[in-house]
């Protein structure tokens, strides 16, 4: 999704058609966790044929919202960047107070702790970024968010190991659960990639929801993240 020059009227009533069919909803939010999925597996999630698969996803591949990987026989849907993913949790924040609704009891995992675009989000991610903030472990410069090197040392010492860490940088991306903000972008991303790697978290398949291993939350308790 390019973002260099502002909607016109006509482009941005063709992306409300496109969010507007209930099948391309569903499978665009499938892949807010960042993953690349194969069109049958987004059919049967979406609850639609093959075929209907297939013209939704072309749809969505002209309108710019989705990008396609192809591996030899093998073709693969994702969103085509984290703008996208981006929009989508915004456009949960942006929901007339009469039409909003916060997850059910039964999807208080997905409030914990989820995928937002291959980045932590939830309670969790909120609460990560909360600490980073609060110790001055993270700063704003022009380019973004980014660690300061107290910030790549602490976490190094509690197992997150980042390469070229000084290079990464992130942006604010408001939790649509939590109503805060947590931390996207690259940084982001190669944080909770990190946290992956180190057995802190694990996904909960199928679907964005994640899950803290008992190491992670006490390595994270050290650092001072609390959640409650």
């Amino acid at each position: 999704m390019n973002d260099a020059a502002p909607l016109n009227r006509y482009q941005l009533a063709e992306l409300g058609s496109l969010l507007a069919e209930p099948a391309r909803a569903a499978i665009l939010l499938m892949l807010t966790d960042g993953t690349s999925r194969p069109a049958g597996e987004l059919a049967q999630a979406a609850g639609i044929t093959p075929a209907t698969a297939s013209a939704h996803l072309h749809r969505l591949l002209d309108g710019g919202l989705l990008a396609l990987q192809v591996q030899g026989r093998h073709r693969y849907y994702q969103l085509a960047d984290e703008g996208v993913a981006a929009m989508l949790e915004s456009l949960a924040l942006a929901r007339a107070p009469a039409l909003h609704t916060m997850p059910a009891k039964g999807d208080a995992q997905l409030r914990r702790a989820r995928c937002c675009y291959r980045h932590l989000a939830g309670a969790l991610g909120v609460a990560f970024c909360a600490t980073l903030l609060q110790c001055d472990w993270l700063e704003t410069d022009t380019r973004g968010l980014c660690l300061r090197p107290a910030g790549v040392e602490v976490l190094a010492s509690s197992g997150l190991q980042l390469a070229n860490a000084s290079h990464l940088y992130g942006r604010s991306c408001v939790d649509w659960t939590e109503r805060r903000m947590h931390l996207g972008g690259p940084l982001g991303v190669a944080l909770t990639s990190a946290m992956f790697d180190a057995g802190w978290l694990r996904r909960v398949l199928p679907g964005r929801a994640l899950q803290p291993s008992a190491d992670g939350l006490r390595r994270l308790g050290k650092l001072g993240v609390q959640l409650d």
